[in-house]
């Protein structure tokens, strides 16, 4: 199990990798492009750190939550769990421009609860990776419940668009709301209505 793990950490990067030469290349052709001069100092060495940066940015790939989840015997514990202010990056895959905000994650155990540092490492998995707010939200949603089988479970997403900042309309204040329920808070008003006051979003 710990040899498919170190596996799936580390194909992107080496997928990257591989392709390092390639990929610089194409960094320098886009910076001719837009009008700029490689052998300019302060550009000379963009070409590596644009592909190093990529390592990192696109880490979700090659990366299965369902191999790093951690679960537990939820004990009788039906209460609701809930963990705010989840921090993530992504990228737009319309344009390939960042978006970024925080996450907002609750289950009501039903057998089994996940070992609360899993709960970023999903959030991060999926966010790395070229996403829409819509497909992220649902994604880490759903894998919660396929990994813990929850009573319900409630995903709601707050972020802000470098595509909407940038470009377009350019509205710099505009931030987007998601949310996915399932089982209990898609069925329980009350349910639903407890986990958006314990995350202020009531």
């Amino acid at each position: 199990m710990q040899k498919n793990k170190k596996t799936q950490t580390t194909s992107s990067a080496e997928s990257i990798e591989k392709s390092r030469p390639q990929l610089e290349k194409n960094v320098r052709s886009l910076i001719e492009a837009i009008g700029e001069n490689n052998s300019r100092e302060g550009l000379q060495d963009t070409p590596r750190r644009v592909v190093d940066a990529l390592s990192k940015i696109f880490s979700g790939y090659g990366q299965d939550p369902k191999k790093i989840a951690t679960t537990f015997n939820a004990e009788n514990y039906d209460e609701m769990i809930v963990m705010k202010d989840i921090e993530f990056y992504s990228s737009c895959e319309h344009h390939m421009l960042p978006f970024f905000g925080k996450a907002y994650i609750g289950y009501i155990p039903n057998k089994k609860i996940i070992g609360l540092s899993k709960i970023p490492r999903v959030v991060d998995i999926f966010a790395r990776r070229l996403q829409n707010q819509e497909r992220l939200t649902m994604e880490i949603a759903e894998t919660l419940r396929e990994l813990i089988d929850p009573r319900g479970v409630g995903v709601v997403i707050e972020a802000e668009h470098l595509c909407v900042k940038s470009r377009g309309v350019e509205k710099q204040n505009a931030k987007v709301v998601t949310s996915a329920m399932l089982g209990l808070f898609k069925k329980k008003l009350n349910t639903r209505n407890e986990f958006l006051r314990l995350i202020n979003h009531a």
